[in-house]
This record gives C-alpha cells, sequence and structure tokens, in this order.
C-alpha cells in the first residue's frame, strides 16, 4: 500500500507538471521559450527524461519535426488524461527546438563536407587556414562579399572554443587564449564585427561563437550597444577573451597587452600593424588580415606582395 501511495503521489506530481507546462506552451509563441522550456515540454510529451531529450542527435530531432517519430512516441497533448489541449503539437516543438539549437551554433553550418556550400568548393579560404600551421602573419586580400571576414570570424572563433573541426589543417592552440578583433571605426567594429562573432543585439548567441559557450559580455563605455570584451568557454576548461578594437582609437590603444591572437578586419595603418605584431612576440601567436586594398599598393599591401619585404608573410588574394 506505501508503494502504491507513493505511485500515486508520482504520478500527481508528474501530472501537474505537465499541465503546468502544456498551459505555457498553449499561450507562448515557441520562439519565445527558452531552450530548457523546449526541452521539458518535449521531454513530457516523448515521455523520456529531460536529459535523454538534451542528447537527442539533430537528425532525431528532424524525425520528429516530420511526424515520423512524432506519429509513433508523441501522443496529442489533449489525449492525455486529466490534461488541457494546446494549440502546439510536439512535432512542431521539436522543430522550433532543432531551429534554436541551430541558431545558437552557426559555425556549424560553415564549411560542411557535402551540399551546395561544401568546403571544397572554398579553395583559397582552406589554404589561408592551414597557412596558419606554418606563418605567423597572413593577410587575405580579396574583392568585396567574397567572405573574407566570415573566414576570420570563423578562424577566431575556433581559436577562442578549441573546438576544431577533424579536417581542421591550421594553427590550433590548446588552452584559453586573449584575442583582439580590430577594424577601422567604433561603428564598423560594432556593427560588423560584434555582430559576426555575437548576433544582432539582443540576441547574443547566434552569431559565430555558439551560445552555449558564452559566459559574459561586456560593455563598451561610451558608445551605444557597442561590446568591448567577450569571455568564451573553452572546451578543455577555462575562457578566452575577445577584447573589440578601432584603428579610430589610435595607436596608444593597441599598446601594452600580450596577446595570443590577432584579427585586423580591413586595412590597419602600419603603426597600429607594427603595434600588433609586438603583443604576440611572447606567445609566438598569430596575425590575420582580412581586407580589400582599396587604397592601392600601400605599405602594408607591399608587405604582402611577392615582392615585399616581409620574412614570414603569406598572401592569398
Amino acid at each position: 500500500m506505501r508503494a502504491l501511495r507513493h505511485r500515486i503521489q508520482h504520478l500527481e506530481q508528474l501530472r501537474e507538471q505537465q499541465r503546468k507546462t502544456f498551459e505555457e506552451t498553449s499561450r507562448t509563441n515557441v520562439g519565445q521559450l527558452t531552450k530548457q522550456e523546449l526541452w521539458n515540454y518535449l521531454a513530457l510529451c516523448l515521455g523520456r527524461p529531460v536529459a535523454e531529450v538534451r542528447a537527442m542527435p539533430d537528425q532525431e530531432l528532424e524525425g520528429i519535426a516530420n511526424g515520423a517519430l512524432a506519429r509513433r512516441h508523441c501522443p496529442p497533448p489533449a489525449s492525455l488524461p486529466g490534461y488541457p489541449a494546446v494549440t502546439l503539437s510536439s512535432s512542431q516543438a521539436a522543430s522550433e527546438l532543432l531551429q534554436h539549437r541551430r541558431a545558437r551554433n552557426q559555425i556549424r553550418t560553415y564549411f560542411p563536407d557535402t551540399g551546395p556550400l561544401r568546403r571544397e568548393l572554398y579553395p583559397k579560404h582552406l589554404e589561408f587556414f592551414a597557412a596558419g600551421k606554418d606563418y605567423m602573419e597572413r593577410c587575405f586580400l580579396a574583392g568585396n562579399r567574397t567572405g573574407k571576414s566570415d573566414a576570420g570570424a570563423y578562424e577566431t572563433t575556433l581559436h577562442l572554443t578549441g573546438d576544431y573541426p577533424k579536417w581542421w589543417a591550421g594553427r590550433r592552440f590548446d588552452r584559453p587564449i586573449k584575442a583582439w578583433a580590430a577594424g577601422d571605426t567604433n561603428k564598423t567594429v560594432r556593427e560588423i564585427l560584434q555582430e559576426k562573432f555575437l548576433g544582432r543585439c539582443g540576441e547574443y548567441g547566434t552569431g559565430m561563437i555558439p551560445g552555449d559557450a558564452l559566459r559574459k559580455v561586456t560593455r563598451k563605455q561610451g558608445i551605444a550597444e557597442a561590446v568591448d570584451q567577450i569571455y568564451v568557454r573553452y572546451v578543455s576548461g577555462g575562457t578566452s577573451v575577445l577584447t573589440f578594437k578601432s584603428y579610430q582609437e589610435g595607436r596608444e590603444s593597441f599598446q601594452g597587452a600580450g596577446l595570443d591572437l590577432v584579427w585586423l578586419d580591413e586595412e590597419a595603418p602600419s603603426s597600429i600593424y607594427d603595434e600588433c605584431l609586438l603583443r604576440l612576440m611572447v606567445s609566438h601567436g598569430c596575425i590575420m588580415l582580412t581586407f580589400t586594398p582599396l587604397k592601392g599598393l600601400t605599405e602594408l599591401v607591399l608587405r604582402f606582395l611577392p615582392e615585399g619585404k616581409a620574412e614570414y608573410g603569406h598572401l592569398l588574394a
């Protein structure tokens, strides 16, 4: 009898939990639910532990979304005795969860093995990445809208997280790093680099850095909606730090710090470039440039051309 009473109490608690979840889901747009709320909802619909739902591969969630698994495992909430009907099906919840997961892990969609965007179609990008293993200084010199900034943000994110794909042939760090990402003005840094890494303001976690890897974001004083630093979880433990800089701040603002990585998106003044090189001397880190040479054959461009004087440079054009 005691075991039976315990079982009844457990079922009543579960029913109350399900009722609250279904009520909340029925009156809430799924896109506004947190990832944890979606996991809870799917777990109840599927009759599985939340931890098991969290570990589901994307293929299985897709199966639920298109109804293959929903028909087999997910009874409509209204068919559960004692529970109110909801307007959202479990397959819709699975679809929203999958979209939410992908939105917060955008980096996984870059340079896939197969498909119309498979990485073999981007040989210059792959050459740029691979060159990092042998060269301290690299420059991706190319026209507009060719994916230069995406390449810079992608590689920087890999170094910040330490989560390298199996095919990666470039430089690897085995510890958390300190990095800079810099552009020409505070405005372009906010509108381009910041959004590349974080996503739009108010949607942080939907950029190149996976949402689950974000630990903290600090604001830059005096500039609306501008970010100063991003703290990123490293896969083997510890925290990497990315700081945003702009050439507008002047050479003096690039002094002092010891770094592992610098990414300059847009051509930098030679004085700032030299300061960045000094920041890498102790760590033997690397510096990347991605820009279109709109100013012609400047001193910095000539460093990376075949007849230039850079001793450790590597040009990709």
